[in-house]
């Protein structure tokens, strides 16, 4: 299977990130995050997040963003999130089955949740009938692609802090935002008032592997207990820390965001304005949103697989990940161009 805009998670490890396995494979460590190579990368987060963060590793993203949900909330309570929010639509229920809490979908707009649609939902305070809001889960950038601004996370976290909710950001790809921004990890999360990160690796460079980052440290005091409990407890914790030292080593978290949010600005540039394709705005992380003619699909996809993103519409995702190539790029859009003529 050649390079294509699948995902993020169809691209293979970093070098430099597969180079750690052999690095951290020596000898015997203590384990369950007892040995240097997690305190190591547990200090690297910190210096991104803050001298107080709280890091725990879990395998993948459902159990960082169902185990962060589960230390948030008690079966009675609930969490306002996207309606195209990932928790929402592409968790399999996780969420709710294994945290006993329910998710309320709230309207969004280019996959954003703005103040006015979150007063709307936030009802029933004290009715023993109602489910009671407890979190708001913010997915940064979102899963159209868009990114909020340090104004916008202020708003809804200000709001959410009003209503003494507690703030989860969905970040399997966090650095795509702060790379977008041109802000730190800790200007977007832990200056705002954010409870718990739920950081991604997989989608940006590495084997396996997720952060769940306590910024609120009252509230990581039983989730080492979650963690287990939750079949999250990596015995050889070292093969997922030695990963995120090398992510952060030399800024290489930076580099890896950088050239995946480039790639897709570009595939924006050179298919706007071919007829029969329609972008949904230019790219704020590593995605295009393009709606085609169905007829150009199958086409495509024989020479770069990506997934049609609305069955009914046609429209499609492109994903750009730490290893796509200027010449990817051009490959693709000059496909489409053939396509249009």
């Amino acid at each position: 299977m050649k390079r294509g805009f699948g995902s993020d998670n169809h691209a293979g490890v970093h070098p430099l990130i597969l180079a750690s396995f052999a690095e951290a494979n020596i000898e015997h460590a203590p384990s369950y995050g007892t040995d240097d190579w997690t305190e190591q990368a547990i200090e690297e987060f910190r210096k991104h997040f803050g001298k107080d963060a709280q890091v725990f590793f879990v395998f993948n993203g459902t159990a960082a963003n169902v185990t962060a949900l589960r230390a948030l909330t008690r079966p009675y309570q609930s969490v306002l999130c996207s309606d195209v929010a990932h928790i929402n639509v592409d968790e399999c229920g996780a969420p709710e089955q294994m945290a006993g809490c329910k998710l309320i979908p709230v309207p969004s707009t280019n996959g954003k949740l703005s103040v006015a649609e979150l007063e709307k939902y936030f009802i029933r305070r004290g009715d023993q009938h109602y489910s009671q809001a407890q979190v708001l889960s913010i997915t940064q950038p979102t899963e159209l692609g868009t990114t909020y601004s340090v104004e916008e996370l202020t708003a809804l976290i200000t709001w959410a802090k009003d209503k003494k909710l507690f703030v989860h950001i969905d970040g399997s790809r966090l650095a795509n935002a702060a790379c977008f921004l041109k802000k730190s990890f800790k200007e977007i999360t832990t200056d705002l008032g954010v409870d718990v990160v739920s950081f991604g690796g997989t989608k940006n460079g590495l084997l396996m592997g997720e952060a769940v980052i306590f910024l609120n440290k009252a509230l990581a005091q039983d989730f080492k207990y979650i963690r287990k409990q939750s079949s999250q407890l990596p015995s050889k914790s070292r093969f997922i820390a030695c990963q995120f030292i090398s992510y952060f080593k030399n800024d290489l978290w930076k580099s890896i965001a950088d050239n995946s949010l480039k790639r897709a600005q570009e595939l924006y540039t050179l298919v706007e304005g071919i007829p029969g394709v329609k972008l949904r705005e230019k790219p704020q992380s590593n995605a295009v949103f393009a709606t085609i003619p169905s007829t150009w699909v199958k086409p495509l996809r024989e020479k770069y697989f990506f997934y049609v993103w609305d069955e009914n519409t046609f429209e499609c995702r492109w994903m750009t990940s730490w290893d796509t190539t200027p010449e990817d790029i051009q490959g693709f859009a000059q496909a489409i161009k053939e396509l249009s003529r």
